[in-house]
């Protein structure tokens, strides 16, 4: 094939300083650099974004708008560019008809086969679809659950009636329903409800004969508390407000259907066989089960579906997934899974010269598992792509054909070509990356003593094994696992039977006007600060009142609708999308606009905003490694782990007692220089008498635990036991997969003498 580059000039995307670098065609590429660099901006916001763009272009207008929208990027000059797929880490989601068979179209293959060979014979395979009314379960209308009132969380058992006993919003003294029960001269108003009969509560509940039976009967019409609930919130077709919504949610869960037992199905779909099986059989094996089950099947007739099927499972097999199952829904699935799961539509496509951008594809992967990623990137390379990926696991630098780095530092203080060449010379180079190669975190010797302990008992989750497991408190607590060993299962049992505060990765910002201004709540503060400095009003500094933009109403920018052409924003001709008046421009603090404020970065915020409060929310963000960010920068754009440190930096200031903090995989999208200031931040919680449980791969993380609970040994129904709790210095000499990774990757300290040390 011949060779090529991906040549791009004077880059000058968010950071980028100007860029210019030759990308190789047909190699499998790596791109490092601290947090916030610049890498992301060059490989996604550039490359994949001018790709998108100029595919999108040689559709006709009314195609295009449905297409995915790309933002152009900064560039003086982009040539040798091809088909790009964009293999990211944001979870699949969908929604509750989505699952693992549908997504990856396994499902589509298996209905098939039933419809042409299931006993008895039910129809086409739509008939095996609970998305579709031919196939689906009349009760659960194809979910496999059903909506039912949580009774148990309706009533207060230490309060009266008139002390509000019901829960229910419009239930407590002085509510809509409240004379409904009060005021009917059945019940006591005054006594606790614990101190009523089991008959008395029953009425209370469900009316009918409950109430018939009490001597004292209510009046005609009368409805109990679950029944009137389930009236005016579940059975009804009216919109739910958003307040209904919030009372569905507290006072209802989610049951198995009680008609098709989860499978989804109708009755004649979930009792037709194919070898022994039914259909909700099979969905239910592990895909390491099923692909068994699917090869037994020799019939000429649907041998292409076989093949087909047979070739989708065994993909997800190499990629680490085979512990899954076709009826597991992706809205449980996490960034990692979701990844992985992406990739499988590309291993078996006959395309060539197609780039492949992928977003840290280790995410999730236990070091043992990493092997299995790096042979499906070498894959996508083989087959004539171009591998395009961001990552900071040394073991995935090690297999690329190149390495380039952007740096040195993050924001402002980054955005340059550091370094281009392969891992042995990155090593030599003297760069962040070179450097943070050369060091190795030992094993910490002196773990911190507990405070106390907590159990999590009769933990029978997923795969979980009815383990009881002691957790210590007042030290980090790292979980080890290899991917679906049953580490974030452990950690769910928790925190119902404990109570914890989780800080994960979902998104921080519900809309594209959230920044870290709002996220941190300073913005009044810095139209405080501006309005004392000027002697002016504080309203003039809001966007949204009276100092706004007249013509684009403060939000910079003007769009106009082009009908079945895509809306074109433009930058708004009045403010030059400055957002205010130029009588407010016109005010500065320290040289400083408050337009300008949106441009500074977090460290440069603290500097030059004299303002204590402004100084100490913000301090707070730099504290957790993302004083990188601009204070104008939109929350949708940080990722996953970004999102997590600042919830972290949220945290720091919220909690005055104790807590327990459970924390998915906080190393995402973490450079190896910037771990080091995660755990400053993880031992700083510590030493506030919290307690950290940390789910982690990250092997310098897991040396730096007080305790260690390692699961496994497999994923799925091959995991979910206990194989190791103690100190991390005593599992270096274990034969699990993470006692091999510690023991292979750095020397071992001292085991210290343990106080929870399993014998």
């Amino acid at each position: 094939m011949t060779e090529g580059t991906i040549s791009l000039r004077r880059v000058r995307t968010n950071n980028l300083a100007d860029v210019d670098v030759d990308v190789p065609h047909n190699r499998l590429v790596v791109f490092v650099g601290v947090s916030g660099s610049g890498k992301s901006s060059l490989v996604f916001d550039t490359i994949a974004a001018e790709a998108g763009h100029q595919l999108n272009e040689i559709f006709p207008p009314f195609a295009r708008n449905r297409l995915p929208k790309w933002t152009r990027p900064d560039a003086e000059h982009i040539t040798g560019l091809t088909p790009v797929a964009v293999i990211d880490q944001r979870r699949i989601g969908g929604n509750a008809r989505s699952t693992v068979g549908t997504i990856t179209d396994a499902w589509t293959y298996l209905r098939l086969l039933f419809s042409r060979l299931g006993h008895p014979h039910v129809g086409e395979s739509n008939h095996f679809s609970f998305n579709e009314p031919a196939g689906m379960c009349p009760t659960c209308s194809g979910l496999g659950e059903v909506v039912v009132s949580a009774v148990e969380r309706f009533l207060d058992l230490d309060k009266s009636l008139a002390d509000g006993g019901i829960r229910l919003p419009g239930f407590g003294y002085g509510g809509y329903w409240y004379s409904q029960y009060a005021g009917i001269g059945t019940f006591d108003a005054g006594t606790p409800l614990g101190q009523w009969t089991p008959e008395e509560r029953e009425a209370l509940l469900y009316g009918g004969r409950a109430a018939a039976e009490l001597g004292r009967t209510p009046p005609k019409g009368y409805e109990g508390v679950v029944e009137r609930f389930e009236r005016i919130h579940l059975h009804t077709s009216d919109n739910l407000s958003e307040r209904k919504q919030e009372t569905i949610r507290r006072f209802t869960r989610a049951e198995t259907c009680p008609e098709c037992d989860g499978d989804r199905l109708n009755e004649a779909a979930r009792t037709a066989t194919l070898h022994g099986r039914t259909i909700g059989e099979m969905a239910r094996l592990e895909i390491t089960e099923l692909v068994d089950a699917v090869r037994e099947i020799t019939s000429a007739g649907v041998a292409p579906a076989v093949a087909a099927l047979t070739a989708r499972l065994e993909a997800m097999i190499t990629i680490g997934l085979g512990y899954l199952t076709l009826s597991r829904a992706t809205t449980t699935l996490s960034g990692g899974e979701s990844q992985r799961i992406k990739t499988v539509k590309h291993l078996g496509s006959s395309l060539t010269g197609m780039t492949y951008v992928v977003d840290e594809p280790t995410v999730g992967l236990h070091p043992t598992d990493v092997e299995s990623m790096i042979e499906l990137l070498e894959r996508l390379r083989d087959s004539g792509g171009n591998v395009l990926v961001v990552e900071h696991d040394p073991a995935v630098m090690a297999h690329a054909d190149q390495i380039i780095e952007i740096g040195p530092g993050a924001g402002a203080a980054g955005g340059r070509l550091v370094f281009q060449g392969t891992f042995d010379r990155l090593r030599d180079a003297g760069t962040p990356t070179g450097l943070a190669l050369a060091r190795q975190r030992p094993v910490k010797a002196d773990p911190r003593a507990a405070a106390g302990e907590f159990t999590v008992a009769g933990a029978d989750r997923n795969n979980l094994r009815n383990l009881t497991v002691r957790f210590p408190t007042g030290v980090m607590t790292v979980l080890t696992g290899v991917a679906g060993s049953g580490k974030s299962s452990l950690a769910a049992e928790l925190v119902d039977q404990h109570g914890a505060t989780v800080i994960d990765q979902k998104p921080v910002g519900t809309n594209r006007r959230s920044t870290p201004i709002t996220y941190t709540g300073i913005a009044p503060a810095v139209r405080r600060l501006f309005a004392r400095r000027n002697g002016v009003a504080a309203g003039l500094f809001s966007a949204n009142s009276e100092g706004a933009c007249p013509d684009c109403r403060g939000l910079g920018a003007v769009h106009t609708d082009l009908a079945f052409m895509e809306g074109q924003e433009t930058v708004c001709e009045t403010c030059q999308g400055s957002r205010f008046t130029p009588a407010v421009l016109a005010h500065t603090v320290d040289g400083l606009s408050i337009a300008d404020i949106d441009g500074l970065t977090v460290d440069e915020a603290v500097d030059r905003l004299p303002d204590e409060g402004i100084s100490r929310a913000l301090g707070r963000l730099s504290a957790v490694g993302l004083g990188y960010l601009r204070l104008g920068q939109s929350l949708s754009t940080l990722s996953g782990g970004e999102c997590q440190r600042a919830k972290i930096a949220r945290e720091l200031h919220r909690t005055e007692r104790p807590t327990t903090y459970v924390l998915d995989e906080p190393t995402t999208g973490l450079h190896m220089n910037d771990i080091d200031t995660l755990l400053h931040v993880l031992d700083g919680l510590v030493e506030q008498g919290h307690t950290a449980v940390v789910i982690e791969h990250n092997l310098d993380v897991v040396r730096h635990a007080d305790w260690l609970i390692d699961l496994g040994p497999g994923p799925g129904r091959h995991g979910g036991a206990v194989l190791y709790e103690g100190h991390v210095a005593g599992c270096t000499d274990r034969a699990t997969p993470t006692g091999r990774a510690l023991a292979r990757h750095v020397p071992q300290a001292a085991a210290p003498s343990a106080d929870y040390a399993r014998r």
